[in-house]
């Protein structure tokens, strides 16, 4: 009898302390529960798009913008609303978890009534649409129209209507390109963001709001017209001391090796066009095939190649490269020049691409100018104002003999340095050599101290200009 009490006893003991411990797990339990629920969006009116977990972690963080986007006066629960791109409809869920039912989005993956059918550059929607538009998830970052997907927006938006985009660019640099993009809004914020990736989380993230402008000034347009003017925001100023410093002496081709590309500092992702323009080209191998096809920074960007060269040896070769030819010598306008060299040349120089010195306005024929001397010469400036805009990425490589001084002079009095993003430039200076020309004529081959090439350089960085001794 005595064993069987010590056995109730400790079981009731054991009894006792189950209770309290089975309570707070209880208790643990429902507060979880009750938490979620709070903080979570309602379940109700979500879409079968994706059950897992990952899903409803997209969910939540988009439910998280929209609703400080709410909180800002950005969104409202009466704005008619468009997801440009939604991977798997995460963002056109929040939005309607979160009150804005009026909520649609496009993807090519289309699950009616929510989600049609339709790409960023083509949306299946009459004009000015929407109220709000978004495009997460970095849309923007991976287009490869980012023109026609602006028009787009700027197309099924209404007038006063709001855009806000997430990118993963973060510099000032692109979001100056991305302003340029969308020339029809005007920029309301731009902040960095927690990110949140569909496969890994991103720490930070640009968020962008834009708004719809009517009769909107694009000043960057306003500004090409404007002479003798680059406007040089201070984050290019710190591109530029960000750059190789200028050296002293002649460069050397450890110098080459060391320049910081602007491409390898700053996303160049929104940009229209991607240009590059060989001046006094040479061969195909001299600057394009050896250097720039092989060396720039890219960034997976196609590009337009120019080469401009006067020299008739070499056309033939960039009719079989797929390279936009110009035959001429860039200059100040258009009129015959000829070039100031020796008679005596070799094959073997014209190969190596030698020969080709200073060029001067034609002269009459008492100075003995032959037709195999003379060439065409056309207004470089203008034409780089004819074909290109701000909105493009435009690089410049030159090499024109000493016609250096006369050419940038004449990019900065028209305006058309302020459309070159980077400029590879080589400055010729008298290095003790001569040139023979006419005959028996002989002059010095460059009449430019270095010193006067260093002063070239600074005074272009001093502008705002990102270029680079070449």
């Amino acid at each position: 009898m005595e064993k069987f009490t010590l056995k109730l006893n400790l079981l009731g003991n054991i009894v006792v302390r189950l209770v309290p411990i089975i309570v707070l797990v209880f208790l643990a339990r429902f507060a979880y529960i009750f938490t979620v629920n709070i903080q979570s969006p309602p379940e109700s009116l979500t879409l079968s798009v994706s059950g897992d977990i990952s899903g409803a972690h997209n969910r939540n963080y988009y439910y998280s913008v929209f609703q400080n986007l709410i909180s800002d006066g950005f969104l409202s629960p009466n704005s008619y609303s468009l997801c440009i791109e939604t991977v798997t409809g995460e963002d056109v869920e929040a939005l309607i978890d979160i009150g804005v039912v009026d909520s649609i989005g496009i993807s090519q993956n289309q699950s009616p009534p929510l989600i049609y059918y339709g790409n960023a550059d083509r949306q299946p929607f009459d004009h000015d649409s929407f109220d709000f538009e978004f495009a997460g998830n970095g849309v923007l970052d991976r287009s490869s129209k980012p023109i026609e997907f602006a028009k787009e927006v700027s197309r099924t938006l209404k007038p006063g209507g709001i855009f806000v985009i997430h990118t993963i660019s973060k510099d000032n640099y692109s979001l100056n390109s991305l302003i340029q993009l969308f020339s029809s809004f005007k920029l309301i914020r731009s902040i960095e963001i927690d990110g949140y990736g569909y496969a890994t989380w991103q720490p930070l993230i640009r968020q962008v709001i834009f708004e719809k402008v009517i009769g909107c000034v694009d000043n960057f347009e306003k500004m090409r017209n404007l002479r003798n003017y680059c406007f040089t925001p201070e984050y290019r100023r710190e591109l530029i001391q960000k750059a190789e410093p200028l050296k002293l002496w002649r460069k050397s081709k450890r110098d080459v090796k060391n320049v910081k590309y602007l491409s390898s500092m700053v996303d160049i992702s929104f940009k229209k066009r991607y240009i590059y323009v060989a001046v006094g080209a040479r061969s195909y191998g001299s600057s394009i095939g050896s250097w720039f096809n092989r060396e720039y920074p890219k960034q997976n960007k196609t590009f337009e190649v120019y080469a401009i060269e006067g020299e008739r040896e070499y056309h033939e070769e960039y009719r079989r490269k797929g390279v936009s030819l110009l035959p001429y010598v860039a200059w100040l306008r258009n009129e015959t020049l000829y070039f100031e060299i020796t008679r005596e040349q070799t094959r073997k120089s014209v190969e190596r691409g030698r020969g080709i010195g200073r060029t001067q306005s034609a002269r009459s024929s008492l100075d003995y100018v032959t037709d195999s001397d003379k060439i065409l010469g056309f207004d470089f400036a203008g034409w780089l104002m004819s074909l290109f805009e701000e909105r493009d990425y435009l690089v410049v490589k030159m090499d024109v003999e000493g016609s250096e001084f006369h050419l940038v002079k004449k990019l900065i009095e028209s305006g058309a340095i302020c459309l070159i993003d980077e400029l590879f430039l080589e400055c010729h200076y008298d290095d003790g050599r001569w040139q023979r020309f006419g005959y028996g004529k002989r002059s010095r081959k460059y009449d430019k101290t270095y010193s006067q090439c260093l002063e070239l350089f600074t005074s272009l960085r001093d502008i705002g200009i990102l270029v680079h001794q070449w």
